[in-house]
């Protein structure tokens, strides 16, 4: 299993990043808050998961061991593969997907594209009691999610949010004009992660 890659970033688009591994690019596709610490030519890390298919080896990217942690176990529901977990961590934070579960907050699931109700319910009843806290590695509290680093814009910020909603299936335009918004009416918000989960209740209600 490859546990995280270590290196130059030499591209980010929406929803993934090339990682210069010595001298090998090593395509990841990310979560908005492992996406948000990566910034092309400087040096960075992703916790990763290598998934394994007949045709294919994909390697899926995530801020810290405890988002890793659970996009391997909500694959564990039936229905939930990769690219639907991967959707699922993009919406909720790690915290906020143990809530819904262990509250049985099915409203909070649907809002991640491709999970209906029926799905929702099924996701809760198999995941129940199976969501551990937050796994800490090293002794320490994880890094906050999605936090832009110190002298990011307002601009960058908004870049990061449309590249994740493009990513989650909506059109340039819509993502364009829910991140517009949810950037000035967040005035001070520096948390990627949280401007996109605010987009996309935003669009949920369009």
């Amino acid at each position: 299993m490859i546990a995280f890659l270590t290196g130059r970033v030499a591209a980010r688009g929406a929803g993934s990043a090339v990682i210069d591994v010595g001298g090998v690019g090593m395509t990841v596709q990310c979560t908005p808050s492992a996406l948000s610490r990566l910034h092309v030519g400087e040096t960075g890390t992703v916790a990763t998961s290598l998934i394994v298919r007949e045709d294919s080896l994909t390697l899926f990217g995530f801020a810290d061991d405890d988002e890793r942690h659970l996009f391997e176990r909500v694959q564990t529901a039936s229905g939930v593969g990769p690219r639907l977990a991967l959707a699922i961590l993009s919406v909720h934070s790690p915290a906020g997907l143990r809530q819904a579960v262990a509250t049985e907050d099915t409203a909070a699931l649907t809002r991640v594209p491709g999970i209906g109700k029926k799905g929702a319910q099924r996701i809760v009843l198999e995941l129940a009691g199976k969501l551990e806290s937050p796994i800490l590695t090293d002794g320490t509290l994880p890094p906050a999610e999605g936090a832009a680093p110190a002298g990011a814009s307002d601009a960058a910020r908004r870049g990061q949010v449309v590249s994740g909603l493009v990513n989650l299936g909506w059109s340039a335009k819509d993502a364009e004009a829910a991140a517009a918004a949810v950037t000035a009416e967040s005035e001070g918000t520096t948390d990627v992660a949280v401007l996109l989960r605010t987009a996309l209740r935003r669009l949920s209600r369009a």
